[in-house]
């Protein structure tokens, strides 16, 4: 028996290789590659100014491949990816 509810989760059944969390979006960004266990790697964008506290995660995306991240990264709507400088 799971101790934890995270295999429920829903964002979890939705999608093993993204997250995007649009309404995280800010001015400044950051982009950084975050690697797991058994050489599993992500890339990770965060809002500079939640300082990586709750409401950080912008995206999380399997693997580094650009174009992979871009088309995550477009899920976001257009205005608001234009707030970023």
């Amino acid at each position: 028996d799971c101790l934890s509810e995270f295999k429920d989760w829903e964002p979890l059944k939705q999608s093993s290789k993204w997250l995007v969390y649009p309404k995280n979006i800010g001015k400044r960004l950051s982009i950084d590659e975050v690697a797991l266990s058994q050489g599993e790697l992500y890339t990770v964008v965060t809002n500079k100014k939640a300082k990586g506290r709750a409401g950080s995660i912008v995206a999380i995306v399997a693997g580094t491949k650009s174009e992979e991240v871009i088309k995550y990264l477009k899920k976001i709507p257009e205005g608001k990816r234009r707030q970023v400088e």
